[in-house]
């Protein structure tokens, strides 16, 4: 398993056609790629969470663009894409009293899965399971 801390920035966007390819072109600009995006709408406005893996700061693109972004750590993790490895991999955080807040991933072929995970101590997370170790 692979597992570094990455960081994620959270804005609100209006729910109009060319919001979202208005804020991800931010990042295109300033050849920064991301590695996840997920999205929740509401009406007329929505959460947009973009993941990067990047020791840039670039809060102030975005703020100097006119956007209010959360910045925080997220962790990366890429797993074995078999049923049962992200049960194992929470149920081992939550047997140490780390909880979840934030998750999204996919498949990325090749027997390989990426999750991003928010979590309440990222730091403990991350002693917990280890660099390179296996989540069993």
């Amino acid at each position: 398993m692979q597992i570094k801390v990455v960081k994620q920035y959270t804005v609100f966007l209006p729910n109009v056609p060319g919001a979202l390819s208005g804020f991800i072109g931010l990042f295109a600009r300033e050849g920064i790629n991301i590695i996840g995006i997920a999205s929740e709408i509401r009406d007329d406005s929505g959460v947009v969470r973009v993941t990067v893996d990047t020791d840039r700061q670039i809060s102030y693109v975005l703020t100097s663009a006119g956007f209010t972004t959360v910045e925080t750590p997220i962790i990366s993790l890429t797993l074995t894409d078999k049923p049962g490895e992200l049960l194992s991999l929470t149920k081992k955080l939550a047997d140490h009293g780390i909880n979840i807040t934030t998750v999204y991933g996919t498949a990325l072929g090749g027997g390989s899965a990426r999750m991003l995970i928010s979590v309440s101590d990222a730091d403990r997370a991350l002693e917990i399971l280890g660099s390179g170790a296996d989540i069993h």
